[in-house]
């Protein structure tokens, strides 16, 4: 299953099933506002998420006064009423037109470093160092704290450059989201964008080089982990456009990653316990040359085939 978050005007944050078409069915109601929501209500009824979401769309699509607002329709008049659709909706956020929103809101976003093996080779290239190479060798992985709600941003919302970099690039990177037990619920894209140039500086500054004003993107879309049949064998491709011309594409397979996911878990959560709906970016593998930092205006796509397109334009702070 494949869930969004999407703005409606005069409504506000709704909850959507994509189709295999995708379509849009709306399924938001009063107990599930949000996608963090259902996957806690789903999770709290020990039931499955297609059987929760089929309950909700019974009641919200029942005879008045049962029914919460007119788009609470079955699947063809919700097209006929707005065009609800992932492509309609995959534009640039403004209240007064339906868009797509980040597609789960993680209490938390941490992130994994030099998780694969090209990542570690080109950073240590650069440094003249080799803290890579002993990580990406290390029994322990790099995680970092990434973001909070506020500085994550979704499909089409602005990536900062920081005021004090002159290298921030994106690092395209599959995500998995965990409950409170460390169990994968699902998986999305993540754009974890870095102000590299502060981090090779003096690897104390992580913090600095990744924790700002729109230092992550999330989506488009939330999918169950039953959507993706093997999260190591998932080619993902990064795109760089400026002025509309494309000045970088790098591709990565995620068979390249150094780490199983359950592993970064066990380490996320050695005497670290974590809110339902923590977001895991897993690191990434498709390294931007440093003769192309990103810059104002730039818009950067990340696709992974199934997940849909992670595009977001980037803004100088």
């Amino acid at each position: 299953m494949k869930l969004i978050q999407f703005h409606l005007p005069n409504l506000g944050k709704r909850v959507g099933v994509v189709t295999r078409e995708y379509q849009i069915i709306d399924v938001t109601s009063d107990e599930s506002p949000s996608v963090l929501d259902v996957l806690k209500l789903a999770h709290e009824e020990r039931i499955s998420l297609g059987v929760l979401l089929a309950d909700i769309q019974e009641k919200v699509s029942a005879p008045p006064p049962m029914r919460l607002t007119k788009f609470h329709y079955s699947e063809p008049e919700i097209q006929e009423d707005y065009g609800l659709s992932l492509e309609k909706l995959d534009v640039h956020p403004d209240k007064n037109i339906p868009h797509l929103l980040a597609p789960i809101d993680a209490p938390e976003v941490w992130g994994c470093g030099v998780t694969y093996k090209r990542s570690a080779d080109m950073r240590d290239d650069d440094s003249e160092q080799d803290i890579y190479s002993r990580v990406y060798q290390a029994d322990r992985p790099e995680i970092f704290f990434k973001a909070t709600p506020s500085r994550t941003v979704g499909p089409n919302g602005f990536i900062g450059i920081r005021s004090d970099s002159m290298l921030t690039a994106a690092e395209p990177e599959l995500a998995y989201i965990l409950n409170a037990e460390g169990e994968i619920l699902g998986y999305t894209l993540c754009n974890d964008v870095s102000a590299w140039d502060i981090e090779r500086d003096n690897p104390l500054y992580l913090p600095q080089s990744k924790v700002f004003y729109g230092c992550c993107a999330l989506g488009p879309m939330f999918l169950t982990t039953t959507e993706v049949d093997d999260p190591y064998n998932l080619e993902m491709k990064c795109t760089i456009l400026r002025d509309k011309k494309e000045v970088y594409s790098g591709e990565v397979n995620t068979s390249q990653i150094n780490w199983k996911f359950e592993q970064l878990t066990e380490f996320l959560m050695r005497d670290n316990p974590i809110p339902f709906g923590t977001v895991v970016s897993t690191g990434t593998g498709i390294i931007v040359p440093n003769d192309l930092p990103l810059a104002p205006n730039d818009v950067v796509k990340i696709v992974i085939d199934g997940f849909g397109t992670l595009s977001n334009p980037v803004q100088q702070l």
